[in-house]
């Protein structure tokens, strides 16, 4: 019993992996950014070309801890619902190669600054681009929260509040990546109220891990799957 709540804890401690690097690796770049003034924004970016490099490094390595945070949560979760379990895995293996590819607008941007004739153009068309990916992306990272809140709140070793948040907390990504592209204007971000069930499951893992009885108890019941036709 011992073995699945240290694995439990480990997940937490992967997933509190993601707050730091990501307010890093996804946030750093567009406070560089003053929108209608290239000028300004690619002088931001070569002062602070070394940072702008770390936080590409940041996201790529965010994206290699989501994919294993996925398979940590499965491993914990798949006694509820094997299916469910394996549709939440497949939404962050399609967000991952997405946002892994998106920083190579960031890279290209760099290149061109760098450049013997840098293209103030070209580097805001690529800027866009990046913003238009992270958008794209965010559809996933919203998608596979729905999946996870479900399986938690049909759990009998995790608090059911944390599965009823994270399934709130999905469609705050998703209506603001749509909103986004309707219109890119529209700064409001919902997903800024409705990630607290992301910040439930990190600390209640982290520090509480689950309840291994019960835990055992469930994977040792025959597991809930949709009947074949």
């Amino acid at each position: 019993m011992q073995n699945i709540k240290i694995f439990a804890r480990a997940t937490g401690f992967i997933y509190f992996l993601l707050i730091p690097l990501g307010v890093f690796g996804i946030m750093y770049v567009p406070t560089l950014v003053v929108k209608g003034d290239i000028t300004t924004t690619i002088s931001n970016l070569l002062a602070n070309e070394s940072l702008v490099r770390w936080s590409i490094a940041a996201a790529l390595t965010i994206q290699l801890i989501h994919f294993a945070l996925v398979l940590m949560l499965y491993k914990i979760l798949k006694p509820i619902n094997k299916t469910i379990a394996s549709i939440m895995v497949l939404l962050v293996m399609v967000g991952v190669p997405i946002a892994m590819l998106n920083e190579f607008t960031l890279g290209g941007a760099l290149l061109i600054l760098n450049g013997t004739t840098p293209a103030p153009t070209l580097v805001s068309t690529l800027l866009g681009m990046h913003q238009y990916g992270i958008n794209i992306v965010q559809i996933f990272w919203g998608l596979w929260l729905f999946p996870l809140g479900y399986l938690i709140y049909k759990s009998d070793f995790l608090p059911k509040l944390i599965g009823i948040t994270l399934m709130i907390g999905c469609f705050g990504y998703v209506i603001d990546s749509t909103t986004f592209v309707i219109d890119p204007t529209i700064t409001f971000k919902l997903a800024s109220y409705l990630f607290i069930g992301e910040l439930l499951i990190t600390f209640w893992l982290l520090f509480r891990g689950l309840n291994a009885e019960k835990w055992h108890a469930q994977n040792d019941q025959p597991r809930l799957e949709y009947p074949s036709k």
